[in-house]
């Protein structure tokens, strides 16, 4: 009875009550009364007028209530529609803020004649300016030289060299590599030729010798040959002696990558002499200038060996060609069988049997040379030999057997030992030139006369 009793004294919980009930106070907790509510109802219900977008200011529903309709500035719809951020404040005092005083000249601005850099005439006409990729190139131009080479694209003459030598460096790594696949010397050759950087000529030798330190025996044969290809253009005594003393100063680093290089590098340049492409007194004077130089003592000892030559045709091994004096036998074979048989197809299937495209300079030379000695000591009105041997070369590039370079590289090598072959045969000078003559009136010899 008594709980009942003390139950009936609580005093009813209504909605009204509810709030007050739990929370005296009232604070924080929104009340609204049914009357309240049915009050807002019919108003909201009567007049459909919006809300004014201009008052921005905080507005609380009733009082003691926690709900409140805030209204954030941002752009003025009723103009625009749209949310426009550039009349938003910036970080920075305004740093990277848009604004309309900042313009972009879109042409240059004149320059200075107080400049000390200023030239009149170049800036007169932009057709004076010049490229020029070489420390030498000012000296050239000041000298009066004319320009070494042609930028079509830029459409300016070059003094100097067309390439930087980075640029140089990675031309030639491309085409020796190449080269390992295709074995065609005579591209590396033209590739080079087309670069028209004489200048840095010495570091083909440096990066075919590096590349082939890095690859197999059979690599190391091919950049032997394509030494003697490159010999004597585009490469001359000098550029190769040059190329070698770089590479000798810097075995250093070299030794750090492969533990054999200064044994190969020796034996690369024993090769090279043993070739002709090297001077025998390149070796005496580097040992002069750098007494004790293990590379060179190498080369030196490979070459004092008994059958030197024999050997180090072989010095990495059978490789994937004959000796060079194997060749240089079966070239003179089928030469004298050609003279005496004068049979075109029997002499072209022994020139594609020796599988030596490369060596196609040094058939040339013997065939011209044998030619001459057929034909006696005292040179006849009409050399039938010479004759003979034109229509055989004519015969050997019509079919792309034998390579039109090679042909002007056999001629070359000839005017080197014109000299020497004089002795042997006195009217040597005059059958070079009727035979130059010839192979220019039948087209397989391009190179002008007198430049041979």
């Amino acid at each position: 009875m008594t709980t009942q009793t003390e139950f009936s004294k609580r005093p009813e919980v209504t909605v009204d009550t509810m709030g007050k009930v739990h929370n005296p106070s009232g604070q924080g907790v929104a009340a609204f009364s049914s009357k309240k509510k049915t009050t807002n109802t019919d108003k909201s219900s009567s007049t459909h007028q919006p809300q004014k977008q201009n008052d921005h200011e905080t507005r609380k529903i009733e009082e003691g209530s926690a709900r409140r309709n805030i209204t954030r500035k941002k752009t003025d719809s009723s103009t625009t529609g749209h949310y426009d951020s550039r009349n938003k404040k910036h970080g920075g005092a305004g740093k990277g803020k848009h604004s309309d005083h900042l313009t972009l000249l879109d042409d240059e601005l004149p320059l200075d004649e107080n400049d000390p850099l200023y030239v009149a005439e170049e800036d007169a006409d932009p057709s004076s300016y010049v490229l020029s990729s070489h420390e030498t190139a000012d000296e050239l131009r000041i000298s009066g030289a004319g320009p070494s080479a042609y930028d079509a694209d830029n459409d300016k003459a070059v003094y100097g060299p067309m390439l930087t030598c980075a640029e140089f460096k990675i031309r030639v790594s491309d085409a020796v590599r190449e080269y390992f696949d295709s074995s065609d010397a005579d591209e590396v050759v033209r590739c080079i030729d087309e670069m028209k950087c004489r200048e840095y000529h010495p570091e083909v030798v440096k990066r075919a010798i590096s590349l082939g330190l890095d690859a197999g025996p059979r690599e190391r044969e091919l950049i032997s040959r394509l030494l003697a290809c490159l010999h004597p253009n585009p490469l001359s005594d000098d550029c190769l002696e040059l190329g070698f003393e770089v590479l000798l100063d810097s075995m250093d680093d070299l030794v750090i990558d492969i533990p054999d290089a200064k044994a190969m590098v020796g034996s690369f340049l024993a090769r090279a002499v043993v070739d002709e492409v090297v001077a025998p007194a390149f070796l005496s004077n580097r040992n002069n200038s750098h007494p004790g130089d293990c590379v060179v003592e190498k080369a030196v000892q490979l070459l004092s060996r008994e059958h030197c030559t024999a050997r180090l045709e072989k010095v990495w091994g059978p490789g994937d060609g004959r000796p060079v004096s194997e060749l240089k036998s079966a070239m003179d074979q089928l030469l004298k069988e050609y003279l005496l048989s004068r049979e075109l197809d029997e002499a072209a299937s022994c020139v594609r049997e020796l599988k030596a495209k490369h060596f196609h300079h040094e058939l040339v030379k013997r065939g011209v040379k044998i030619a001459m000695e057929e034909d006696g000591r005292d040179h006849a009105s009409k050399s039938s030999s010479l004759d003979a041997m034109a229509a055989l070369f004519k015969f050997l590039v019509q079919n792309s057997i034998v390579s039109e370079f090679q042909v002007a590289k056999g001629v070359q090598r000839l005017e080197k030992i014109l000299p020497d072959l004089k002795l042997d045969v006195p009217a040597a000078p005059s059958m070079l030139d009727e035979f130059e003559t010839l192979a220019r009136e039948q087209g397989f010899l391009h190179i002008p006369s007198g430049k041979a």
